[in-house]
C-alpha cells in the first residue's frame, strides 16, 4: 500500500551483517504520526518476522511501490540525539563497521534496537494520606500516625503492616496507593568532603582550565593525587553549568575510586558500566536522559553517555587497552572522547603514570598539552625497587620464591604491615605437557594450550570457553605422564601457604572475582586488615590505595616482555611501573621487588629507576628503527574462515588488491595470526604500516564491502591497533 498523504520514514533494522547496512522505508499509520521522531525505536515488519529498528528519516519521498507499515514506537523520548547519530557516522566511517553497530555500541540493553530487550521500568507501591472524617480502629490510627509530617510512605517503609490493613484503608478512601518509578541504585548522601590541593595540585587545575588546546595530558607520578585534580575540576566545570564523563579502564576494579566521587558528588554521579545488571543500567541511562546526573562514571562505552552541556571529559589510566573495543566497532574511546570535546567546545584530560608513547610524543609536540606532577601529595619519595636476578636463585628459591622476598614477605607481616603480590598469569598452571611425548594439552576448537585450574580440577579454554576434566593420561601417547607446567596465581597461593602458613592470603584474578560485588568484597577485607598478602594478577596493580601496603613483590616481572608484541616492552614497563606505586603510599615507607630472569632489560631497569624519561627515549629509537607508532600509523586486516586453505587464498588477494592501491604503505603478511586457529575459525593477518596514504579508508572500504557479499570468508580491518 502507498498513500501520497502517509508519512514515510526510514528505518535501520537491527541486523548487524554488513549486507543488510541501509535505511529500508515504511508507511507510517495516522494514528502513530504524532509519536514520529528521529532517534527513536521502532517495531517493523521485516521479511517473515518483526524487528526493531532506529528511525534515522523521515518525511521521505520513496521509490517504492508497495511499503509495508511500521508496528508499534517503541519509545516516548529520542533514544539517539542529534550527536549520537552523528557520532554513529563517524564510527562508521572511521572502523568501517555496519552502521547500526555504531548504534548499538552506544546503548546499554535496555535502550537497543533489539526484539529480544526486556528490560522495564521497576515500580514500588507508595500510600498517601488522603483528608477524611471516618471513624478509625486503633490499628488503623496507629498506621495513620506513621504518616506524621510525612507527604507518603513506600511499601517498604510500611512493610511491618498487613497488607490486609492497608487494603481496608485504600477501599475507606483514607489512603491512596500509587505506583512510582523506582531507581535500582542508591548512592550515599554527599559529605562533601574536600581535600584541600597542595600548591602544585591547584597549578595543574588552573592550567588545564586555561590551555587553549583541547587536549591536556596530566602525567603524574602514582600517588600523586590526580583523583583530587579530577574532582577540582568537575567541581570547576559544574560551576559553568557543565557536565562532565570520567572514564576509568574497569570500574569493576575501582570501587576505592568510585568512593571517592560518591562521598563528593552524591546522587549527582551516574554510573554506566558491566558490572552492573540490565536493569541498573537502563535506569543510571534515563538518569543522565532526563538530566538528572551531571558526572557520568563509568568504562569504555561511557563516553557516549548522551549529557547535554558536556564540558569535560576525564580518562584515567589512559594508557589501558581496555578503551581500545576488540570487536566490531573497532573503536578507541579516546579518539572519540577527542572527538566529542570539539564537537562540544569542551576539554578532555588524559591521566597516567605511565602515558601511551604516542601521547607522550604529542605532548611534547605541543599537540595535547603536557602538564606534570612529579611529587606524591604526601612529599614522600618513591618506594625503593629491588631487584633479584632469578637465574641466581636457581636452587636456592623455594618454588618460584626467592630467599630475600621470602624474607622481607616476613619481616613486613611481623610489623603488622601489609603485602601485594603480583602475578600476571590466572590459574594453577599456564599449560600441561606430557614429559613422555612432549605434547601439549591444546583446545580443539583453538589453537592455544588448555590452562590448569587444580581448585576444580579442570583445563579449560580462555578463548572458547571449552573444559576438560584434567587426567594424567597422554592423549596422544596414552602415558600417565601429564604434567603441569607454568605457573598461575593458584600454583603460588599454595605455595605461600606451605612457605608462610601463618600468612593470610587473599587472592583476586578472574575466577575469584566472576561473581558479582565479589571484587569490592576482596578490596574490602584487605582495607579492614582481614588479610596480610593480596596476591593477584594485573588487576592489584591498578587504582588501589591502602595506607597499611609496605611491600609489593612482583613475581615474574619478565611474563609481559616474552610476549610477540612491539609494544611489549611498554606493558612491561606499565605494569611494573603501577604495581611499583602500590607500596608505600601513607606515612610508612615502601619498598618493592622485582623477580626477574632479564635484569639488564632497559625496560626493567628503568621500572625500577621510575624513570619514564628514559625508558621512553629507548623504546622510540626500537619504534623508529622498527616502523611503528608514533613514527608510522598500523592497521591490522584479519582474513576468517573454517576452512583454512580458504582463508590463505583470500588474505593473498587482499595483499594484492593493498600493493595494487596503497603505493605509500609497507605491507607485511599474509601469515597466520597470533592465535591460528579460535573457535573452529582460522585467522590470516596482513599488517599494513604508513605514513601518508590517503586513499587507504577508501580501499579497505571497498574490500569490506566486497567481503561482505561473500558468506565463506570474514574481512576485519583494526586501525590502529593496540595489539598484533
Amino acid at each position: 500500500m502507498k498513500g501520497s498523504d502517509n508519512l514515510v520514514v526510514g528505518v535501520l533494522v537491527e541486523i548487524t551483517s554488513k549486507s543488510v547496512d541501509r535505511i529500508f522505508d515504511y508507511l507510517v499509520p495516522k494514528y502513530l504520526e504524532d509519536k514520529i521522531e528521529i532517534g527513536k525505536r521502532v517495531k517493523v515488519p521485516f521479511g517473515n518476522r518483526t524487528l526493531v529498528g532506529f528511525i534515522l528519516e523521515k518525511d521521505k519521498n520513496s521509490g517504492v511501490e508497495k511499503l509495508k507499515e511500521i508496528e508499534e514506537v517503541l519509545d516516548e523520548e529520542v533514544i539517539l540525539t542529534k550527536e549520537l547519530l552523528e557520532l554513529g557516522e563517524y564510527l562508521h566511517k572511521t572502523t568501517l563497521a555496519s552502521l547500526i553497530s555504531c548504534y548499538q555500541v552506544m546503548l546499554p540493553k535496555g535502550y537497543k534496537a533489539s526484539i529480544k530487550s526486556d528490560v522495564k521500568k521497576k515500580y514500588r507501591k507508595v500510600y498517601y494520606l488522603n483528608d477524611y472524617d471516618k471513624k478509625l480502629t486503633d490499628k488503623q490510627r496507629e498506621v495513620v500516625g506513621l504518616f506524621k509530617g510525612k507527604e507518603k510512605l513506600s511499601r517498604d517503609e510500611l512493610k511491618d503492616v498487613s497488607i490486609s490493613i492497608l487494603n481496608t484503608l485504600v477501599k475507606n478512601d483514607i489512603l491512596r496507593v500509587l505506583e512510582e518509578e523506582v531507581y535500582r541504585l542508591d548512592y550515599e548522601e554527599s559529605d562533601k568532603k574536600i581535600k584541600k590541593l597542595t600548591p602544585l595540585q591547584e597549578n595543574t587545575v588552573n592550567n588545564i582550565l586555561t590551555t587553549e588546546n583541547t587536549v591536556s595530558l596530566l602525567y603524574g607520578v602514582t600517588g600523586s593525587g590526580k583523583t583530587e585534580v579530577y574532582m577540582e575540576l568537575i567541581d570547576k566545570y559544574l560551576e559553568k553549568g557543565l557536565k562532565s564523563i570520567v572514564l576509568v579502564p574497569e570500574i569493576s576494579l575501582t570501587p576505592q575510586l568510585i568512593k571517592r566521587f560518591e562521598e563528593r558528588f552524591g546522587n549527582n554521579i551516574a554510573l554506566l558500566h558491566s558490572a552492573l545488571s540490565d536493569g541498573e543500567k537502563y535506569d543510571e541511562y534515563r538518569r543522565i536522559v532526563k538530566g538528572e546526573a551531571d558526572i557520568v562514571i563509568g568504562a569504555r562505552s561511557a563516553v557516549f553517555a548522551p549529557l547535554k552541556n558536556l564540558g569535560l571529559i576525564i580518562i584515567d589510566e589512559c594508557h589501558s587497552d581496555s578503551y581500545k573495543q576488540d570487536n566490531n566497532p573497532r573503536y578507541n574511546a579516546k579518539d572519540v572522547a577527542i572527538k566529542r570535546a570539539k564537537d562540544n567546545n569542551a576539554k578532555v584530560v588524559l591521566g597516567s603514570a605511565t602515558p601511551m608513547l604516542e601521547e607522550y610524543a604529542r605532548g611534547l609536540k605541543d599537540v595535547f598539552n603536557l602538564v606534570t606532577l612529579e611529587k606524591r601529595v604526601n612529599g614522600k619519595e618513591l618506594p625503593k625497587v629491588e631487584l633479584i636476578d632469578m637465574n641466581k636463585e636457581v636452587g636456592r628459591a623455594k618454588g618460584h620464591f626467592s630467599l630475600p622476598l621470602i624474607d622481607e614477605i616476613n619481616k613486613t607481616i611481623e610489623k603488622g604491615e601489609q603485602v601485594i603480590l603480583l602475578l600476571n598469569r590466572r590459574g594453577y598452571s599456564s599449560f600441561v605437557t606430557c614429559s613422555n611425548c612432549g605434547e601439549s594439552v591444546k583446545c580443539p576448537n583453538c589453537d592455544i594450550t588448555l590452562t590448569y585450574h587444580k581448585s576444580s580440577n579442570i583445563l579449560r579454554c580462555h578463548y572458547c570457553g571449552y573444559a576438560t576434566k584434567y587426567e594424567v593420561t597422554c592423549p596422544k601417547c596414552h602415558e600417565k605422564s601429564l604434567k603441569d607446567l607454568g605457573v598461575g596465581t593458584e600454583k603460588i597461593e599454595e605455595e605461600l601457604k606451605e612457605i608462610l602458613p601463618k600468612a593470610r592470603v587473599l587472592r583476586m584474578d578472574v575466577d575469584t572475582t566472576s561473581k558479582k560485588g565479589a571484587h569490592k568484597k576482596i578490596v574490602d577485607a584487605f582495607s579492614k586488615g582481614d588479610a596480610d598478602i593480596l596476591l593477584g594478577t594485573q588487576m592489584v596493580a591498578k587504582g588501589l590505595d591502602f595506607p597499611n601496603v609496605t611491600l609489593v613483590g612482583v613475581i615474574n616481572a619478565d611474563t609481559s616482555l616474552m610476549l610477540p608484541d612491539f609494544r611489549s616492552s611498554e606493558k612491561t614497563f606499565d605494569l611494573l611501573s603501577q604495581v611499583a606505586g602500590r607500596a608505600g603510599r601513607s606515612e610508612r615507607e615502601g619498598k618493592v621487588i622485582f623477580q626477574t630472569f632479564n635484569p639488564d632489560n632497559y625496560a626493567i631497569i628503568n621500572a625500577k629507576e621510575n624513570d619514564y624519561k628514559s625508558f621512553y627515549k629507548e623504546e622510540m629509537k626500537v619504534r623508529k628503527l622498527m616502523k611503528y607508532p608514533p613514527y608510522y600509523y598500523l592497521v591490522s586486516l584479519n582474513i576468517s574462515s573454517k576452512d583454512s586453505k580458504l582463508a590463505l587464498v583470500e588474505a593473498k588477494k587482499c595483499e594484492k588488491v593493498c600493493h595494487k592501491y596503497l603505493d605509500k604503505t609497507i605491507i607485511l603478511g599474509p601469515s597466520p595470526a597470533s592465535i591460528f586457529k579460535k573457535q573452529n575459525i582460522y585467522h590470516y593477518q596482513l599488517i599494513l604500516k604508513y605514513q601518508y596514504q590517503d586513499n587507504i579508508h577508501e580501499v579497505l572500504e571497498k574490500l569490506v564491502d566486497y567481503y561482505a557479499s561473500i558468506n565463506k570468508v570474514n574481512l576485519d580491518v583494526d586501525f590502529n591497533p593496540i595489539h598484533l
